[in-house]
């Protein structure tokens, strides 16, 4: 059954609108009832990924999720993007052109639980991937690393089935604190100010060094798998005493 949210919104600049107020209401409802969707949506794709964490936890005894945050587009975040678009002021051409109102960053602890975790979420029966986009293997021009996933999600309403889009971004914790002091940093250089070159420069410069650091720590953390297999554990020392004395004692000789 088609959903009762595709009513033309006002448009700016239509003030006269605003005088009716039951129309108002209604524009009100409608927004609401639009937007419970996508928090529904949402709702349902950060069950799978809980099961996904209690699973990883308590049967694989290993749990690559370090933390989930999540968010939904105000009303004004919407409007704003449908001007820059372009697109037709109506809920339907919403819904189609802006696929990022649900919101989801998943942060791993390394590069390869990115690809561990979306694997999972993407052989879910029940959600459609619209859309996937590796900057990881292709980053942005500025430096901007991270997996970026459309999935479509079905929303079961009492009257109708709506489909909304969710999008779910994955990254390690280092491309998670680039992309936050980026996104910082673009904050404070809004209503058309130019930043300067040398701050993309340190910027394109802190993301390489981040690169390194994740591939770094993956390296480490495989060599850890491999000594599990080995049969090393927490409660046995990589080394032995008289190994790790004899160690110290060659980088810092008595004097």
């Amino acid at each position: 059954m088609e959903a009762k949210t595709s009513a033309v919104l006002i448009q700016p600049g239509e003030t006269s609108e605003f005088s009716d107020p039951e129309q108002m209401q209604d524009l009100c409802k409608a927004m609401n009832r639009f937007l419970l969707c996508y928090n529904l949506g949402m709702d349902q794709v950060n069950t799978k990924i809980n099961t996904l964490k209690q699973e990883f936890q308590h049967i694989h005894e290993y749990n690559p999720i370090e933390h989930v945050k999540w968010r939904l587009k105000t009303p004004e975040s919407i409007l704003k993007k449908v001007r820059r678009r372009g697109c037709p002021w109506s809920f339907a051409a919403i819904r189609e052109n802006v696929r990022d109102i649900a919101g989801i960053r998943i942060t791993c602890s390394f590069v390869s639980d990115i690809y561990r975790v979306a694997g999972m979420l993407m052989q879910q029966p029940d959600l459609e991937v619209v859309e996937y986009k590796d900057y990881i293997e292709q980053p942005k021009y500025n430096g901007y690393r991270s997996l970026h996933i459309i999935l479509k999600v079905p929303v079961y309403m009492s009257d109708h089935t709506e489909r909304v889009y969710v999008e779910v971004q994955i990254r390690t914790i280092a491309m998670d604190f680039w992309a936050s002091l980026e996104h910082k940093i673009y904050y404070k250089f809004q209503d058309g100010q130019d930043i300067p070159h040398s701050l993309h420069a340190d910027l394109k410069e802190a993301a390489e060094a981040m690169t390194i650091l994740d591939e770094k720590m993956e390296r480490i953390h495989k060599e850890m798998q491999q000594l599990r297999l080995a049969g090393w554990n927490d409660d046995k020392p990589l080394l032995s005493a008289d190994l790790s004395r004899l160690l110290i004692n060659a980088q810092y000789p008595s004097v």
